[in-house]
């Protein structure tokens, strides 16, 4: 059983956010405990997933990956959270159905150096599970599907990015969001049962966004002083992304300069070779 006045000071809520979302405490305590007892199994289903789709990262066309499953008390945070932004939405989950709401119980990082990578990423994952529109879940309750052995993406794929970012997506193939700072890939896969998500990211998104979610997000939100500086350290990983892709940009192009003279060398070459040999032709002639 969780405490309730350690939680709200854990997690910086008020009483009245609590109350707001109009669900008993006693229900979120057996949430709680429901989810701790299904934990290992989920960290197993996490560890399968990893080890089916993800190790081998050359062919997944990705730098590194990392996993989790969610922590228990974030699990209650982000559930009073949800039912205070989407009422409607999240109006009837309870302890027998919130891993049907919750898409990120098992959670999963994966990483590229370069963002304009995200396309190899992209590919490879909608190749290995289905990707069909008339699959995508819009509610949570009537179109969960039992079958643990359907695999398949759950919700349309969706990057968000800054605005003023590199036009890098296509939007044909992905949901592209440009509000606010925050950037990153987004798939849902159903997987065993559960819900699994996917977020990509560039190395120094990642670093930015764990610095990010330990000292602002949600819980310090509010605070202009954070957030400015929070803002400020996204900026420097946006210019340090670019940097980077400049610098894979330039090595290409110092590679096919490098190439072209090589060609003309041995060209030159060549050319010499074939008039010494006609002119020792035209002598022994």
């Amino acid at each position: 059983m969780i405490n309730r006045e350690a939680f709200f000071r854990e997690y910086n809520m008020e009483q009245e956010e609590f109350e707001a979302a109009g669900i008993s405490w006693e229900e979120l305590a057996a949430i709680y405990d429901n989810y701790l007892s299904m934990e290992e199994e989920l960290k197993s289903i996490g560890k399968d997933f990893v080890n089916d789709y993800l190790y081998d990262i050359e062919k997944a066309g990705i730098h590194s990956y990392r996993y989790r499953t969610k922590d228990p008390g974030h699990l209650l945070e982000k559930i009073i959270r949800k039912r205070n932004e989407h009422p409607e939405r999240f109006a009837r989950i309870d302890r027998t159905n919130f891993y049907k709401y919750i898409t990120d119980l098992i959670g999963i990082r994966v990483f590229f150096l370069y963002r304009e990578d995200w396309i190899y990423f992209h590919r490879y994952i909608t190749t290995v599970f289905e990707n069909d529109p008339g699959l995508y879940v819009e509610n949570r309750i009537d179109d969960f599907d039992e079958d643990k052995s359907h695999y398949y993406i759950a919700e349309r794929p969706k990057v968000y990015r800054r605005n003023g970012d590199s036009r890098i997506y296509d939007e044909s193939l992905i949901d592209i969001k440009s509000d606010g700072i925050y950037r990153s890939l987004h798939y849902i896969i159903k997987y065993k049962g559960y819900y699994v998500e996917i977020q990509g990211r560039t190395l120094f998104e990642e670093g930015w966004s764990e610095i990010d979610h330990d000292i602002v997000y949600p819980y310090f939100k509010d605070d202009v002083m954070l957030k400015d500086f929070s803002t400020l350290l996204n900026r420097l990983s946006g210019m340090a992304d670019e940097m980077s892709s400049y610098f894979r940009r330039m090595r290409s192009a110092k590679e096919e300069w490098e190439r072209q003279i090589e060609e003309a060398e041995s060209k030159g070459k060549t050319e010499r070779e074939d008039r010494q040999n006609d002119q020792i032709c035209e002598n022994g002639g």
